[in-house]
């Protein structure tokens, strides 16, 4: 039976996948896994209950969602603190920020409206390692807590969610954004309520796009996913820069004067190159995952930067961040973490600090991502393949040998089930695009000869 948890959460349809049964079962197992120091009856040693966060992107399937996670909470005996549409790094700070014992942040991050998912947070606003979401996984069939009287758990608003965010991201800033002009495409989603507020409160000018949530357009034709609007408008109004977040604000991506595209690896290019020359890039290391562009472990070489990589997915690069003690890691995506400040990818967070790095330098954006020259790469998404036998196929693994031994040095592959989707991701960079694109079809084809239903 294929794993419930995906590299980010559980997700699906709404309704369909992820229902008010998976969802209130989910939070009372979670309950269970999470809540510590907790007596039989659901009693903690510490004399209180355990409180626990809910946040959720625009979605409207979120509203039947978080009612859902908030009865289970409150029947296993959780105070819950109802944080409201706030983005998914605001929810994690927040966990973190008044000592919560764990949260969940309901959302799809950039898919479209009809998905859904449920992201559990621990203690200290961090993502669960694998082994815990087993273990909440595992508690779905068993006995769920089922405390009576003053034992059961509270639903409060948290009023003050955003306020304790924002204050929080200013209090960051190396430096004021004045005399920048920046377009916000705000993925009519869980940014719309702050994004805006924050740049314009550090002194960028900001003319905003996508900012409309109604539940139903959330990353409909806007944001992180669709940058040809984000360039248009910044084309359009003169701006120095666009930023573009997804549906959660988890992400950042960036397209500069020229309506030019900076992707996550391009973006963390310039903010390591900063840190290192503000002392501020611990063991002058940057953590990015399998999927970044060639380019950037290249550029990062060049400027005497350490690029290690991990597996696809920001909780891996979290991992590493926390277990040898580096401040900077990302994904080409846009998930960026700067773990000084955040324990988790920040897409508003993110933008800020590139904005702070163009102010401060006086460059452009344009210039600044010329650190990085980027490798031609296609991506070719494999549909309707049974993916849980990519690994263990001998014609699918010669035909990646052949395809390396073809690119030498000057390119690479990488096949990889989606840990969201049901298909197999091929990647493949080369030194021209017409050769990235010859050799990702034939691999996407073979994959389909082989993997198909």
């Amino acid at each position: 039976m294929p794993r419930l948890f995906g590299t980010d959460g559980v997700r699906g349809l709404a309704n369909h996948d992820i229902t008010v049964e998976l969802a209130l079962s989910l939070a009372q197992a979670a309950s269970v896994v999470l809540g510590k120091g907790r007596f039989a009856d659901g009693r903690r040693a510490s004399g209180r209950r355990p409180v626990g966060v809910i946040a959720r992107d625009p979605r409207v399937s979120g509203e039947f969602i978080a009612a859902a996670v908030a009865a289970g909470f409150a029947s296993s005996g959780v105070d819950v603190l109802d944080a409201g549409i706030i983005p998914t790094p605001a929810a994690a700070f927040l966990i973190g920020d008044i000592k919560a014992d764990f949260g969940v942040v309901i959302s799809a991050s950039h898919n479209a409206a009809p998905d859904n998912g449920i992201k559990f947070f621990a203690v200290g606003g961090t993502k669960l390692p694998d082994e815990v979401e087993d273990r909440i996984e595992a508690a779905l069939g068993q006995q769920k807590l089922a405390p009576t009287g003053v034992e059961v758990g509270r639903i409060r608003r948290f009023a003050d969610a955003e306020d304790r965010y924002v204050v929080h991201l200013l209090s960051t800033l190396p430096n004021r954004l004045d005399g920048i002009h920046v377009v916000l495409d705000c993925a009519n989603g869980a940014a719309a309520g702050i994004s805006p507020e924050v740049f314009t409160d550090a002194g960028a000018k900001v003319t905003v796009i996508g900012a409309d949530p109604d539940g139903y357009n959330i990353n409909d034709g806007v944001g992180s996913t669709h940058l040809d609007v984000l360039a248009a408008a910044v084309l359009e109004h003169g701006a120095d820069v666009g930023i573009a977040h997804d549906g959660d604000a988890d992400r950042c991506l960036a397209v500069d004067h020229l309506g030019r595209v900076v992707d996550g690896d391009q973006i963390m290019a310039i903010l390591a190159v900063s840190m290192k020359e503000r002392g501020l890039l611990a063991e002058n290391t940057l953590v990015a995952t399998v999927m970044s562009n060639l380019g950037l472990k290249v550029a990062m070489a060049e400027h005497g930067i350490t690029l290690i990589q991990t597996a696809v997915g920001d909780r891996y690069v979290l991992e590493t961040l926390n277990e040898q003690g580096f401040s900077l890691g990302g994904e080409q995506s846009g998930h960026v973490i700067m773990s000084a400040y955040a324990t988790t990818g920040d897409g508003i967070l993110t933008g800020l600090h590139l904005l702070a790095e163009m102010a401060r330098t006086g460059k452009s954006l344009a210039d600044l991502a010329s650190i990085m020259t980027v490798f031609p790469q296609t991506m070719v998404n494999v549909r309707g393949v049974d993916h849980h036998k990519l690994k263990s196929d001998d014609v699918i693994a010669a035909a990646i040998l052949t395809a390396e031994q073809r690119l030498g040095s000057t390119g690479r592959v990488l096949l990889r089930p989606s840990g969201t989707e049901p298909l197999v991701r091929v990647m493949v960079e080369a030194a021209h695009q017409e050769l990235a694109e010859e050799i990702a079809e034939s691999l996407a084809g073979v994959v389909r000869e082989r993997l198909s239903f």
